[in-house]
């Protein structure tokens, strides 16, 4: 929101006259009844659904018309905030101050002085950001240009939330051993057996593995011992999940490219009775249909083949992303989705902390800890808030694109989309650029064994993108078919090498093909 706000204000006296509210924009006059200023009434909803959603800039002094906003200004702006910071410290008032004297910021347009005042996201143990003392009826979100009175459910789960830094820890009464299902744990123990052969855990009995796990739990305050939401979730038949949490569903779908006419699907994944219904099944059978067509290179570490691409580390940790963040108290259902742009993961509940901080990465603020805990014992999944950019990294590096959103209306939910760049799909199916470069260096070197073309491919692929920048950064007006000639490559592989330079907006295209010119970024 910080970098909108910049955004918005830097160019606020130039573009007044198409200024429109919006999801992060509100415009009130403040002009009070002796017109020399004063915080509007509804100043206060809008500052409790800004906070609640994504943070927004109130901009006081400005009077809308039919076909704009027309300025107004504020005469007294020191009495303005100081009303407003009287107010934002009155807990009769607000539950939460979120401003610093910095979030306000007097703006001279035409001799007029208008008021600019950033909220921010709250923070998850902040929210509700209410009026008055009572949260409910009194809490508001951002939707659209608007603000709307949150359900007394929503705000329900905004204070779980804020109590419970992981959600899943909770025992269930009266569910036990008897409603695991035994070979998604024996499973889980095998890859566990596979990943540290020398674990002491290998040794106990399933009780003791799953309380060393976390899902089995016993609280020390009450005394009550039993199998844990975790537990239940990762390693649980689909009946008794389903009895602990009603709303709980997961969704895989392969969809054809015409889906949007047909409403047909290639595949579909869904608890039917045929499996178990818990996560990790879930999870083991998705995994495969996500990277069923993916063509992995022939590289050798050592003496072993590995069997791996950032493309499949990246979906994998996409899945895993999901399943430990989703809110399973929520009304929308984990889905999955592939299709040929690329693949959608959608989990219950919004991200806890903001999208940019997430794509950032290095915070971790995982809804469901013990799942998290449970997938990185057998080596899936990352713990240290890196997570989501391992998954930003590993996908845009190699071309594609890549969003992270929130949805609040009609519920809450968080989707992740990665599509394939349009440069690497063919024929309707996707080729990696790792896959590609694999192609161009056994075409440009015949006479080479095809395992250190492979080798050396991965490893000469930044070096050849720099070279070509390089090249054209000195000489803009070249051509695919005398970059290849220069760098002693097929046009194809400088072809693929290009298409991703591009992809990652490193490399420009002015003019036509012919005549044209190229351009580089920070050239």
């Amino acid at each position: 929101m910080r970098n909108q706000a910049a955004t918005i204000l830097d160019h606020l006296p130039d573009r007044l006259a198409a200024l429109r509210e919006s999801a992060v924009v509100e415009c009130k006059l403040a002009g009070g009844q002796d017109g020399k200023g004063r915080l509007p009434k509804d100043f206060w909803s809008t500052y409790s659904a800004f906070a609640n959603t994504e943070g927004g800039i109130i901009l006081l002094g400005l009077r809308e018309r039919r076909e704009g906003f027309e300025l107004a200004g504020i005469e007294s702006p020191a009495k303005v905030r100081s009303e407003l910071f009287n107010n934002l410290n009155n807990r009769q008032k607000v539950s939460s101050n979120l401003l610093t004297d910095a979030d306000v910021e007097e703006i001279d347009i035409a001799g007029k002085t208008l008021l600019a005042i950033r909220v921010p996201r709250a923070s998850r143990q902040q929210r509700p950001i209410h009026l008055t003392t009572n949260p409910f009826g009194n809490t508001w979100r951002r939707l659209n240009d608007g603000d709307r009175a949150l359900a007394d459910e929503d705000i329900k789960r905004m204070l779980a939330e804020q109590l419970e830094d992981s959600r899943d820890t909770r025992i269930l009464p009266n569910f036990g051993l008897s409603d695991l299902n035994a070979d998604s744990l024996k499973a889980y123990r095998n890859i566990f057996r596979a990943d540290k052969p020398d674990h002491p855990w290998l040794a106990l009995d399933d009780q003791a593995f799953l309380q060393r796990l976390g899902g089995w739990r016993e609280d020390r305050t009450s005394g009550e011992t039993g199998l844990t939401q975790a537990g239940l979730l990762m390693f649980g038949q689909w009946p008794a999940i389903a009895e602990a949490l009603p709303l709980y569903f997961v969704d895989y779908q392969e969809r054809p490219r015409d889906y949007a006419e047909s409403v047909q699907w290639l595949d579909r994944l869904v608890p039917d009775g045929s499996w178990s219904g818990n996560l990790f099944d879930f999870y083991r059978r998705v995994v495969i249909k996500l990277t069923a067509e993916l063509k992995v290179p022939f590289v050798l570490q050592g003496d072993l083949r590995q069997d791996d691409t950032p493309t499949h580390k990246a979906l994998r940790e996409a899945l895993v992303n999901a399943l430990v963040h989703a809110d399973y108290s929520g009304r929308v259902s984990v889905q999955v989705v592939k299709e040929p742009a690329g693949f959608t993961f959608r989990n219950p509940g919004t991200l806890r902390i903001s999208p940019s901080q997430a794509l950032q990465g290095g915070i971790s603020d995982c809804r469901n800890r013990t799942l998290q805990q449970m997938f990185l014992m057998i080596g899936l999944g990352e713990r240290a808030g890196s997570g989501m950019s391992r998954i930003v990294h590993g996908w845009q590096a190699l071309g594609h694109g890549l969003q992270l959103r929130e949805y609040f209306d009609p519920q809450e939910y968080t989707v992740l989309e990665m599509r394939w760049s349009d440069e690497l799909l063919q024929d309707g199916s996707p080729k990696s650029s790792v896959e590609s470069s694999v192609e161009s260096s056994v075409e440009s070197s015949v006479e080479s064994s095809v395992e250190s073309s492979v080798e050396s491919s991965v490893e000469s692929s930044v070096e050849t993108a720099d070279k070509i920048l390089g090249l054209l950064a000195e000489h803009s007006t070249l051509t695919l078919a005398e970059l290849a000639k220069c760098l002693n490559l097929s046009v194809r592989a400088v072809e693929k090498q290009v298409a991703r330079l591009k992809a990652q907006g490193r490399l420009r295209r002015i003019g036509p093909n012919k005549g044209g010119r190229w351009e580089v970024s920070g050239a």
